[in-house]
């Protein structure tokens, strides 16, 4: 039961990481003017990625120096999330499967 749940968890960390790169490849189109805004579809999957990343990512923003146009807080979100996985989820179902 704890071992599926601890890996409903990891299940969820992966999509977060797979959502984050979403969002770091269309900002990057936006800001290239590869993708336009006024684009319908264009603007619905950038928003609502947005609304998605945002709420994890702002509070790194408050704490990470801006660097002009460039926006670290993904790769720290990512080093955290790597972090807990490695750390404090992965020990956790190797315990509980072989333990």
């Amino acid at each position: 039961m704890l071992f599926g749940l601890l890996q409903f968890v990891d299940l969820v960390l992966n999509l977060i990481i797979f959502i984050i790169i979403g969002q770091v490849i269309v900002s990057w189109l936006l800001a290239f003017n590869i993708l336009n805004m006024s684009n319908q579809f264009v603007a619905m999957v950038a928003n609502a990625l947005y609304q998605i990343t945002d709420p994890l990512l702002r509070p790194i923003r408050q704490f990470v120096p801006n660097f002009g146009g460039l926006d670290i807080s993904p790769i720290i979100l990512f080093l955290v999330i790597y972090f807990i996985r490695l750390v404090i989820l992965y020990p956790l179902m190797t315990q509980i499967r072989f333990g």
